[in-house]
């Protein structure tokens, strides 16, 4: 079995029963651990007992707490701060508002994000956070009021020089601000490096609002000329269209792509002619969703995956690419906005299949290095323009996009394991190097 035919075998076998007949359904950290898993095989001069450490989070912190809601009731909480490596710098990763947040989940995210700083080469860790809540059911009032109490109860364990968060799902600038502003107030002091993403007014950097979804441009770009594929005319397909969604959407239209079909938590739109991205996020800023937009028909999330195109970006939640729609995928190219979107059995399909596929630690961390650069000019008190901002994001991205490929090439491995191969061996030569205390 070559190595290559190996690495299929291997994430196929993860993903299914002991009987090999039907698909086991993975947790976010157990698909975290496996991918860990797939690299780390490779890394034959890391001492187990670093890899063991690694597959783990640091700290893992669980509050509880009480809100007082606009008809006078007090309400309580659930939130998780983890904190998955602080080997190579401060711990960073965003803070998400869903229903269905738990802890295995965070626990996954904040993992990636230790991988996704490694990838690209910036001095972070990797953590995540996140409030169990439905903040579309929420006033604004009840939102800030959560957030700000969410904000003091994690105040022990963040700071500038130990965990900064940033957006995440149904997150934004304005989330940021309050947690810049309760933290500050706890400290005594003006803190604007605590925080990334925040409003420009409040030391927020030009650039970061499009920095995802910009650097999953540039990757893309990058993989369309090593396969030779066309950005005039290529279809793309796009599932969510929040801030990384539509904002890719709009860029890969200046590049002159046809998006053929996007998507919501309420449903998708598809037409084959193509859509125009920028009336799209005008129709969902006024009708808080695309999929009533008029100019083409309605499809769900599911069907979407599966609609023709060159380029699928999954660009909402964990988990969308599974062993059920794996062989009815037919993008040529997959980049993934989205963290976690592909499980490890839909992985070996596209492996096998030649899907080209950019792997979520990649594709997606223009968002955390735009945010390191935001980091820097608070450190700093001196701002770039959103020029600077840009070409610097272009250059990082495309020197990791370039580095990862030649790993995959090297070992004759999928792009994700080459990825993985590169972050992984980084944050271990770190832990080498640091030792261990006392």
């Amino acid at each position: 079995m070559s190595g290559r035919e190996k690495i299929v075998a291997e994430s196929s076998a993860v993903s299914t029963s002991g009987n090999g007949q039907q698909p086991v359904s993975l947790s976010p950290f157990e698909i975290a651990q496996r991918q860990f898993d797939s690299a780390a095989r490779y890394l034959t001069n890391v001492r187990p007992e670093i890899l063991a450490r690694l597959r783990l989070p640091e700290r893992e912190l669980t509050v509880y707490f009480p809100v007082r809601m606009d008809d006078g009731s007090i309400q309580i909480f659930t939130g998780y701060r983890v904190q998955h490596s602080m080997l190579r710098g401060p711990a960073k990763g965003g803070v998400r508002y869903h229903p269905d947040v738990t802890l295995d989940e965070v626990r996954a995210l904040a993992m990636w994000m230790t991988w996704k700083c490694a990838v690209v080469g910036i001095p972070y860790g990797g953590a995540k956070g996140g409030v169990v809540c439905n903040p579309k059911a929420m006033s604004q009032g009840e939102i800030e009021r959560m957030t700000r109490r969410f904000a003091y109860e994690i105040a022990s364990i963040i700071g500038p020089d130990r965990d900064i968060p940033a957006p995440d799902v149904n997150t934004n600038a304005q989330t940021m601000a309050w947690i810049l502003d309760t933290y500050s107030m706890r400290v005594g002091h003006p803190t604007p490096a605590v925080i990334t993403g925040k409003p420009i007014e409040l030391g927020g950097s030009l650039g970061r609002n499009e920095a995802t979804a910009r650097g999953c441009q540039y990757n893309i770009r990058r993989a369309a000329k090593r396969l030779g594929l066309d950005l005039a005319g290529a279809r793309v397909v796009i599932q969510g269209y929040g801030n990384a969604g539509a904002i890719s959407a709009q860029l890969l239209q200046k590049d002159g792509c046809k998006i053929v079909a996007v998507s919501d938590s309420q449903g998708g739109i598809y037409n084959p002619k193509g859509l125009d991205a920028n009336a799209l996020v005008k129709w969902k800023e006024e009708n808080k969703t695309v999929a009533t937009y008029p100019d083409g028909d309605r499809v769900t999330n599911a069907e979407l995956l599966e609609l023709p195109c060159e380029i699928l970006i999954p660009a909402a939640l964990e988990r969308q690419l599974t062993a059920r729609n794996a062989d009815r995928v037919k993008a040529r190219l997959i980049a993934e906005a989205a963290n976690g979107p592909t499980e490890p059995e839909a992985d070996a399909v596209f492996h096998e299949r030649g899907i080209f596929v950019i792997p979520d630690i990649l594709a997606n961390a223009g968002g955390v290095t735009v945010s390191y650069f935001e980091w820097v000019q608070n450190l700093q008190s001196f701002f770039w323009d959103e020029d600077q901002v840009n070409s610097e994001l272009e250059r990082v991205m495309n020197r990791a996009f370039d580095q990862v490929m030649a790993i995959a090439d090297e070992k004759r491995v999928p792009n994700r394991v080459a990825a993985y191969i590169l972050a992984i061996g980084r944050v271990a030569k770190a832990f080498q190097l640091r030792g261990v205390y006392p």
